[in-house]
């Protein structure tokens, strides 16, 4: 969904967030190789030379890009499992939210998904370190569900975690708009199978020894 960015004649000072959307569309639209600071300077109504004055580079504006769309995430999530206090609730909104704001068709998310990859040395250590931030928060969600006791013993939560995101986030690669099941939907099946399984209850059992055995012959 690309934002609004009204005529370029009507900005006469500089709106960091009025950049941080005109970086977002263009990124996207060009990608982050093929896009030029000339290009986001006039689509946010700037000369280049002011532009250039707030961000040395196009590293920097995608850094500064990343920080917000990881920090609407971050919002969007903590408002999404506030109202309710059983863990595996949380859990269910806290994944809703995700998936549903990376399939909005929003600028930021975008090109948090495609480009953060661009960034090199520093740059990609203080992406890193913001991201963390946004894998606290989940890893909190996980571990309250788990000391309430609604995850296996001996689960591993990280990989829990990694391997959420993966799926996830995959969503916005295979998803096409055509698909007649909304991000609503989308996310609720992912749940249900991350919950629940993929076996049928009465096998279960059965595969849970079948596992136990093969374990025990590995030693």
């Amino acid at each position: 969904m690309t934002k609004n960015l009204g005529p370029a004649a009507a900005r006469r000072t500089f709106d960091e967030e009025v950049v941080l959307d005109a970086a977002a569309h263009v990124f996207r639209r060009h990608g982050f190789g093929g896009a030029t600071v000339r290009e986001v300077a006039q689509a946010a109504g700037m000369l280049p030379g002011s532009l250039h004055y707030r961000y040395p580079s196009k590293e920097t504006l995608l850094l500064d890009l990343m920080e917000r769309a990881l920090n609407r995430l971050l919002a969007l999530g903590r408002a999404a499992v506030e109202p309710a206090r059983d863990p595996a609730e949380r859990l269910r909104l806290g994944l809703g939210a995700h998936i549903e704001a990376l399939l909005s068709g929003d600028d930021d998310f975008y090109v948090l998904l495609y480009d953060w990859r661009s960034l090199e040395g520093g740059a990609m250590q203080r992406m890193l370190r913001l991201r963390a931030r946004y894998e606290g928060f989940w890893d909190d969600l996980l571990l309250d569900a788990a000391r309430a006791g609604w995850a296996r013993p001996g689960i591993d939560l990280e990989l829990v975690r990694q391997f959420g995101f993966g799926a996830m986030n995959w969503v916005a690669q295979w998803r096409q708009e055509n698909d007649p099941r909304t991000p609503g939907e989308i996310a609720d099946a992912f749940w249900s199978y991350l919950a629940f399984g993929l076996l049928a209850e009465d096998k279960r059992r059965t595969f849970g020894q079948t596992a136990k055995k093969r374990k025990g012959g590995r030693r």
